[in-house]
């Protein structure tokens, strides 16, 4: 009997850290992130695929080979040495080893949930995403090498908070500054994209956005043909990704797949469309899968 206790035990205690690993593992987009957004057309497997090895290619360059720590040799070996211990305690100590591994073999570039069909996130750690995708665009703007079959879109995300109004804006005071606050300053653009979100309007985010950045210099000034910068918002459920991005014009939108495109290389700097145009390409509070060309 005391052995089938035991046995019952120990099967008990496997199954409640296999719940903790599997929690651990299925990341998902959430506040607090930084990392890369990426648009594809139904076939999310292989845009992570290719993301990874446009990421690591391009990555390997700026900041040199990725070095990983060894993993913790404990976790295989602490089932039959916690045989005595009773599962609360057990688990504690397991999800305290798998946190501190984690911690310390986190990658470079990790696929996360992003909430919405035909879009997937890489999370980025000690990486400027925005020094980083516009590394990659720039060289692919410049070889004319078309590096990916499925990718759409490839925006960087170097600030998120909560997706409600009063979040956003208070976020954006301090986030803008290093681009907008006196004595920088520049022309701009806001666009909008929300997906799977309904509770946010588009004109009042950005108005409310438009605001701080003038609020912060008066001589920052809006531009909707050819802007010094451009403030993206992507939208995603009840989170918000922001970034402040360079030669958005030039760069079609940091789309992959019309940036290699020979037939514009002679007109780099002529805007793909007017400023309303532009406006209401780049916005709308569609949540449905959009297809981007």
């Amino acid at each position: 009997m005391s052995s089938e206790v035991q046995k019952g035990k120990k099967r008990g205690k496997a199954q409640y850290v296999g719940s903790a690993k599997r929690h651990k593992s299925c990341k998902q987009l959430e506040v607090g992130m930084q990392g890369i957004l990426i648009t594809c057309n139904m076939n999310e497997r292989k845009c992570v695929g290719e993301a990874y090895s446009l990421l690591n290619e391009y990555g390997d360059h700026l900041y040199g080979a990725e070095k990983l720590c060894e993993k913790n040799d404990k976790e295989s070996g602490s089932e039959d040495e916690e045989d005595d211990d009773d599962i609360e305690a057990a688990l504690k100590k397991e999800v305290d080893q798998i946190r501190s591994s984690t911690e310390k073999n986190l990658r470079r570039f990790q696929s996360v949930e992003s909430g919405a069909n035909n879009v997937i996130f890489i999370r980025t750690l000690n990486v400027d995403p925005e020094k980083l995708v516009h590394h990659i665009i720039k060289d692919l703007y410049t070889t004319k090498k078309k590096k990916s079959r499925v990718i759409f879109r490839m925006l960087p995300v170097t600030g998120t908070c909560k997706a409600f109004p009063e979040d956003l804006k208070k976020y954006a005071e301090t986030f803008f500054q290093p681009w907008f606050k006196a004595p920088n300053k520049g022309s701009f653009q806001v666009v909008y994209k929300a997906r799977n979100n309904h509770h946010m309007n588009r004109d009042e985010v950005i108005k409310d956005l438009a605001g701080v950045v003038v609020s912060q210099n008066s001589e920052n000034k809006v531009d909707l043909s050819n802007p010094e910068y451009t403030i993206v918002v992507e939208i995603i459920k009840n989170v918000c990704c922001l970034s402040v991005v360079k030669d958005y014009t030039l760069f079609r939108k940091y789309n992959l797949q019309e940036v290699v495109k020979s037939d514009r290389e002679e007109k780099p700097q002529e805007p793909a469309s007017d400023g309303k145009e532009k406006a209401q390409a780049e916005s709308g509070n569609d949540p449905a899968p959009v297809a981007e060309t």
